[in-house]
């Protein structure tokens, strides 16, 4: 039997706390990221999540292979996020939309990546939780403003709809697989995250929330 662990690729640097997998059945390493994270690999890792009013964003670079992904909950920073957000990007601003598409875009061009090569796609912002219909259209439309706004076209999009999503990214290839997530196993789904929005109206990081299976 093969000892995966022995070839595991170095994260880069600030995502040393991001749990990877090997997953036997794709053979490859998997990044999993939970709510606030983002992981960005230039080794030809997969990256995975489950979102449901969330939105991930996957960009990467077509000519180099790099690339990563984010999953924010909400889409600006507001009154109910505390004043030291901001300042690191492994802190919990980048639950947030306007923090985490600028983290990620910003490590993407310190490795080197160009704006002109950038390839986005982008998923989730499912009507989940019944007692907050707009939070995943805020998202969606959010996403798409700041994209517009930084020059920047969405080449491919699963966005919307009222069920939660499963993705597997490969930034090498640009390859996305999504599952939707339409059985009971969605009411599991649904509930972490309406505990995760409300951990954040209390000021609270709730890191250790699982939303991937």
């Amino acid at each position: 039997m093969t000892d995966h662990s022995l070839n595991q690729p170095l994260a880069e640097k600030g995502f040393e706390h991001v749990n990877r997998y090997f997953d036997p059945k794709l053979e490859v390493w998997c990044a999993k990221i939970l709510p606030g994270e983002f992981y960005v690999t230039t080794h030809g890792e997969m990256i995975g999540t489950v979102l449901g009013s969330c939105i991930s964003a996957c960009i990467r670079d077509t000519k180099l292979g790099i690339g990563g992904m984010n999953h924010f909950m909400l889409p600006i920073q507001n009154e109910h996020s505390s004043a030291q957000w901001g300042s690191d990007a492994n802190t919990s601003e980048t639950r947030y939309g306007n923090w985490a598409m600028e983290y990620l875009l910003n490590t993407l061009y310190k490795l080197g990546c160009s704006k002109r090569n950038l390839e986005v796609k982008l998923f989730g912002g499912g009507q989940v939780l019944a007692s907050m219909t707009d939070v995943g259209q805020r998202n969606i439309l959010f996403a798409y403003d700041f994209l517009r706004k930084e020059g920047l076209n969405v080449s491919a999009a699963d966005v919307g709809d009222i069920f939660s999503r499963k993705i597997l990214y490969f930034p090498d290839t640009g390859s996305v697989k999504v599952r939707r997530i339409t059985t009971t196993k969605n009411e599991t789904i649904i509930q972490r995250e309406k505990g995760y929005l409300d951990s954040i109206r209390a000021h609270k990081d709730d890191s250790n929330i699982e939303l991937f299976d």
